[in-house]
């Protein structure tokens, strides 16, 4: 089967047959590639099989996996695709890896992480756990899309307190949001712009590695 996307694979130097693994999902922001999230995750590939995606869309001076008409506003239809694409590009990786398919993470950064709290609304008991970044859940994915329970759903949804770019009360609204849901949210805020501070990649590394502590 051929990817429907481009991707970049990290994963164990060894692996045992027979032995399945966590696979972690890296979505960039806007503008960006897929080797910009890999350094966020150095050390992980020997535990998880990482899939770093590339966005499918020309955004100078990088990619994007969708397009916005306005503040907040995603182009819906070209949204839709971007959302089928990054579906199926996990059944895809789901079918050619050993992978523990009750152990799939996703990981995103702005654009990336609207795409991820969507998918994890859309798949629901099929994701684990998300890592949400500075995102946002557009309105028209609240009103419409059919959402899934979350229950199961592990949530770190963080946000920079002076993010110039999407505004600090929408993640107050995504917690609000998958919270109200029933999803297990883990809400941090630092006081950083529109970026990844230390502390908060130390603080998702920490989750992350603590949500697979649990093994089948």
């Amino acid at each position: 089967m051929n990817s429907p996307m481009i991707y970049e694979l990290r994963r164990p130097a060894q692996t045992e047959p027979g032995k399945t693994y966590p696979a972690l999902f890296l979505m960039h922001g806007i503008g960006s590639n897929e080797q910009n999230m890999l350094s966020l995750v150095n050390g992980l590939e020997d535990r998880f099989y990482i899939f770093s995606i590339h966005g499918h869309l020309p955004q100078p001076p990088g990619y994007a996996f969708f397009t916005i008409q306005g503040y907040g506003k995603p182009h819906r239809e070209v949204f839709d695709e971007g959302i089928r694409k990054l579906t199926s590009f996990i059944d895809y990786a789901c079918g050619e890896y050993p992978l523990d398919e009750s152990q799939l993470f996703l990981l995103g950064f702005s654009q990336g992480a609207i795409l991820s709290m969507t998918l994890g609304l859309t798949l629901g008991s099929r994701i684990k756990g998300i890592i949400a970044l500075c995102g946002y859940i557009p309105a028209f994915v609240k009103e419409e899309y059919a959402i899934q329970p979350v229950e199961k759903l592990s949530l770190f949804i963080s946000h920079g307190e002076m993010d110039q770019v999407l505004p600090f009360d929408w993640g107050l609204t995504n917690n609000e949001y998958f919270s109200g849901l029933g999803a297990d949210v883990t809400f941090k805020t630092y006081k950083e712009g529109h970026t990844v501070s230390l502390d908060n990649h130390w603080d998702f590394m920490n989750w992350l590695m603590e949500k697979i502590k649990i093994e089948k």
